[in-house]
């Protein structure tokens, strides 16, 4: 029997190693992953904020978890366009900050008013969330 030398070893283990990241496992297909379904915030319901909600709405495997907004005679129109999608309905809350401490949140995406965009921004970065904010003009 040939003797096998470390080279050779490291070899053809690497290439295995390889073939297998390469091609997957059979159950690769399956699992789902962490970023399966993104939870976002949208914070500030008036204006773009519309828009905001219109569109997470036309996307797969998007769920709009918070409705962020100060007014909370802002919620109603969302909260029945959401129900009109038949998407669960989202927490409504007053102040962003409550939205950063749900784990389970992915993004936050902003449509408040020019001066609260980059406090807002920090605050989700901070607490590890992605962020979509529009740069004003």
């Amino acid at each position: 029997m040939a003797r096998l030398s470390r080279r050779t070893f490291l070899h053809s283990s690497l290439a295995a190693a390889a073939t297998v990241t390469i091609g997957g496992t059979k159950s690769s297909a399956r699992v789902l992953g962490a970023n399966d379904r993104v939870r976002v915030a949208v914070a500030g319901l008036n204006g773009r904020g519309d828009s905001h909600v219109g569109a997470y709405l036309g996307m797969k495997n998007v769920e709009i978890a918070y409705l962020v907004d100060p007014d909370a005679r802002t919620y109603k129109k969302h909260l029945n366009k959401i129900a009109d999608k038949k998407q669960p309905a989202p927490q409504t809350l007053t102040d962003v900050r409550k939205a950063l401490e749900d784990k389970e949140l992915t993004a936050v995406s902003i449509a408040t008013p020019t001066h609260w965009h980059a406090l807002m921004t920090i605050w989700a970065c901070e607490a590890g969330k992605d962020v979509y904010v529009e740069k004003p003009c």
